[in-house]
């Protein structure tokens, strides 16, 4: 008889989705806000914001035709619906057995808490390619499994990828600002420019604006740049981050102060009000997945990095918040890196500037704007969101094949 496998026995309860008291009370808030409003509704007093006038119309017109007693017995129907469904789904990610198990690449250089790892495969003499990820979150996000791996997916088409893990700042990153992390991107260009030649830059993210203020300062020194779901308008297709931003400023300022750095969950929070139903929805979609799926599966390797950011340092949380989001900075030609105006129309070498058009962290008019400005760019548009676009269920063929091609015929 076969002897049946050891289970794996489960690992520590997970604290996620960061930050969870947030989470419960606004969805107790949105799914609540129907039921105390019905009585309203009912009698016609309910308040309208003109511009949500010809929604309330059509809305009026359809309740005008249920029955109220029948509309009431459903309307708590869904809201246990939501309710349990946004629970268990919590509930079942928590308690989970899953967590990523691959190993770490082979380090090559370590300086303070940044590690430059080498995935390259044995014996490969492929063009180097230098992955800079955000300082936000974890590098593995490039690295997430062995279906969704950007790094992995490069080194099986023989190029030699880079990645650069910023990890948390220590002690020597603690004064750390844009400059620093930049000039410390230099010294990483130069080990794997010793090691392997000029690599292309591919930068993700808030990762592609240092790699292309690196781009320009270094560019002598590499052979293209590649940007992934990367921000420069900040203030396309409008402000409203940075309105955002703004009524946040004082918190953010006051944490800062006290720690000395911005915490994770403030971060999450911010992250959290782009989208408010977001957390809830997935949650409840997981809920609903047969729990040894590979769905399955991928929501909880990607729901653990998404808990498990990074925090910034004060001058970095200043810089890229309220100079490059909230005073757009960027799309304005005022960030300076050591002196040098980062201005896109002074990178001259191969460029391509990759887009998922769900994207609701980086509006893809805010990406556009870099595209334009990049004189010898190519630009493509994916259907994708943020993070799919480098772990989705198509990240193989919209951005691990075609940013290796790409690569690829710009070197040989």
């Amino acid at each position: 008889m076969d002897e049946k496998p050891t289970p794996i026995p489960p690992g520590p309860t997970r604290t996620g989705p960061r930050p969870l008291p947030l989470h419960l009370a606004a969805e107790m808030m949105s799914v609540t806000s129907s039921r105390a409003a019905w009585p309203s509704l009912r009698n016609g007093s309910f308040g309208w914001k003109p511009h949500l006038q010809p929604e309330a119309e059509r809305l009026k017109r359809d309740l005008a035709a249920a029955d109220p007693d029948s509309f009431a017995h459903a309307l708590e129907k869904e809201y246990a619906r939501r309710m349990d469904g946004f629970l268990t789904g919590i509930d079942r990610y928590r308690h989970s057995a899953i967590h990523r198990t691959l190993p770490d690449a082979p380090i090559i250089l370590q300086t303070g808490t940044t590690r430059l790892l080498d995935y390259s495969l044995p014996g490969a003499t492929g063009q180097p390619v230098l992955l800079i990820p955000s300082l936000i979150n974890r590098a593995y996000i490039l690295d997430l499994s062995p279906r969704r791996s950007l790094a992995r997916a490069l080194a099986e088409k023989g190029l030699r990828p880079f990645l650069v893990d910023w990890d948390a700042p220590g002690e020597t990153e603690a004064d750390f600002d844009l400059d620093a992390y930049i000039l410390r991107l230099s010294a990483l260009l130069d080990a794997v420019a010793a090691r392997a030649g000029p690599p292309v830059l591919v930068g993700y993210c808030m990762g592609g604006l240092l790699a292309l203020a690196l781009g320009i300062l270094r560019q002598p020194d590499i052979l293209g740049l590649a940007l992934l779901a990367t921000p420069w308008d900040f203030h396309r297709p409008d402000s409203t981050q940075a309105r955002i931003l703004e009524r946040l400023r004082q918190p953010i300022d006051d944490a800062l102060e006290i720690f000395g750095f911005l915490p994770v969950d403030l971060l999450q929070i911010f992250f959290t009000l782009v989208d408010t139903g977001n957390v809830p929805r997935k949650f409840r979609s997981f809920a609903a997945m047969a729990p040894d799926s590979r769905k399955a599966r991928d929501f909880i390797l990607l729901e653990d990095w998404l808990n498990d950011g990074v925090p910034l340092t004060a001058k970095v949380a200043r810089q890229s918040l309220f100079g490059w989001y909230a005073g757009n900075t960027t799309g304005r030609g005022e960030w300076r890196v050591a002196g040098t105006t980062i201005d896109p129309g002074r990178f001259v070498k191969p460029a391509l500037v990759l887009i998922p058009s769900g994207d609701r962290l980086v509006p893809p008019a805010s990406a556009l704007a870099l595209a334009d400005g990049l004189p010898h760019a190519r630009k493509r548009v994916t259907t994708a969101g943020h993070i799919g676009m480098v772990v989705g269920t198509r990240a193989r063929t919209n951005c691990y094949g075609y940013l290796a091609r790409w690569i690829t015929g710009q070197t040989t």
